[in-house]
């Protein structure tokens, strides 16, 4: 509505911005083959429980179109979004081969990652050597000092 207040997100903006230099450029000068046949997927990592995952948005890749590969301590995710033969005239959408590759900690044993595709995201689920498993540390609270209560209370 008119009258509210809206957060102002500068990362917005500049995405925006960013959009709109590109389709500049786009309509003067032709879209650069770069900007078509490349493109990063979206990616996010995290730790759960004894896993470190790794999740990539991939919506309209094919799955057979994806290679996972763990060697020594470093993994990588390549594949392709293929075009059709007759796209739109407007395209936002990224196409072209992608390549993501992260390193990952010492002692990962690469015949114990397991990976999957649904809904367009790609999972990988890497088992954590035990030393960096963790533990659950205990918090040691303060215990008060009875005396000091006693003596303000009288």
């Amino acid at each position: 509505m008119f009258g509210e207040l809206m957060r102002w997100n500068p990362s917005e903006e500049l995405s925006s911005w960013h959009r709109d230099i590109d389709d500049l450029f786009g309509r003067f000068f032709g879209r650069p083959e770069s900007l078509v046949d490349n493109w990063v997927p979206r990616m996010e990592t995290y730790r759960k429980e004894n896993d470190y995952v790794v999740r990539i948005d991939l919506p309209g890749v094919d799955p057979k179109d994806v290679a996972v590969h763990a060697e020594g301590n470093l993994l990588s995710i390549k594949g392709e979004r293929k075009s059709e033969e007759t796209g739109p005239e407007y395209r936002e959408t990224f196409y072209g081969k992608f390549e993501r590759t992260l390193a990952l900690p010492q002692g990962v044993e690469a015949d114990k990652i397991a990976a999957r595709y649904e809904n367009g995201v790609l999972e990988i689920r890497v088992p954590l050597p035990a030393q960096l498993a963790g533990r659950k540390i205990p918090v040691q609270m303060e215990q008060q000092d009875t005396k000091k209560l006693e003596s303000k209370a009288a």
